[in-house]
């Protein structure tokens, strides 16, 4: 067993501490399972609950885990920044690259990028995302500075930012605009894949169909989907629920001859600036190879 003391960096509003944990030493479900369990949780050297306990400047805690965090480390890799400012960062992120490190994969990741461009600019932050896309979804990533910025951005997530995507998917979505209100959860024997079940979290998906024709022979239409929840995998899920899993998306039964890869990519962001209030509205163009296909879209 190891033990890890952390002592919490100045300026930090009071948090839970597995939100803590989570942000800055970006523990896993599994790891903080075994820290609240363990008997092991001090705080300031007193044995305290870590489910219940607030965090604060100065504190220090201490607990007992057989696995050391996964850290992020800065490395010199390309970053396409759309916005950044005092508090948070928002970058495009390209297909094929997860956003957080991994034990099998510690490098080349979002994560790594922004470390990285930190360190370039003789910035003093950590990695903390506010949401998260999949390895193959393109699109606007935010990115807390600090994690009582990222705290404030993802407790409140639905009041603060809002997100808007494009997908390509076969067929046409009737009607053309509409909501898709179906729970979603784990597949039985899997880790990563989800389904829709009765016995899983509520999750509703808005969409707008914005151009339809054919692509060669193949039926396509082109969606615009906002979030109200954000669910794992939430889109792909329910469009291959409804019988169009988004092109190139094979893991949900997606048609890779146009796209090897799922033709989504968050274009468009809007949140409130946590520090002055401010509104801020991105977005960003559709990636070349969504691009292409859009534009051999034939009526």
């Amino acid at each position: 067993m190891t033990q890890l003391t952390v002592t919490l960096p100045t300026g930090l509003t009071a948090l839970p501490v597995r939100t803590w944990l989570r942000q800055t030493q970006h523990i896993s479900n599994s790891q903080w399972r075994r820290i609240k369990n363990s008997g092991t949780f001090r705080l300031n050297g007193i044995p305290a609950n870590a489910t219940r306990s607030l965090v604060q400047t100065g504190d220090v805690i201490a607990f007992e885990s057989e696995k050391h965090p996964c850290l992020v480390e800065p490395e010199n890799l390309p970053l396409d920044i759309c916005y950044e400012d005092a508090a948070v960062l928002v970058v495009n992120k390209p297909a094929g690259q997860i956003v957080h490190p991994l034990v099998k994969e510690p490098h080349g990741t979002l994560g790594n990028a922004v470390l990285g461009y930190y360190a370039r600019t003789g910035q003093q932050h950590g990695f903390h995302p506010v949401h998260r896309l999949d390895r193959q979804t393109t699109g606007l990533v935010l990115i807390a500075k600090e994690p009582q910025v990222q705290y404030q951005l993802s407790r409140n997530g639905q009041q603060l930012f809002h997100r808007a995507y494009l997908a390509l998917i076969p067929g046409a979505l009737a009607p053309a605009s509409g909501s898709i209100a179906l729970p979603l959860g784990p597949a039985p024997g899997s880790y990563v894949r989800q389904m829709v079940t009765p016995q899983g979290k509520p999750a509703l998906t808005y969409y707008r169909t914005l151009r339809t024709g054919l692509i060669a022979d193949i039926p396509v239409s082109l969606v615009e989907l906002t979030l109200a929840t954000g669910r794992t995998h939430q889109i792909r899920v329910h469009l291959a629920h409804l019988g169009h899993p988004l092109l190139g998306d094979d893991f949900y039964g997606g048609d890779t001859r146009l796209l090897p890869r799922q033709a989504l990519h968050a274009y468009h962001l809007t949140f409130t600036q946590p520090l002055s209030g401010e509104t801020i509205n991105l977005t960003t163009p559709l990636p070349a190879d969504m691009a292409a296909l859009v534009a051999q879209i034939r009526d």
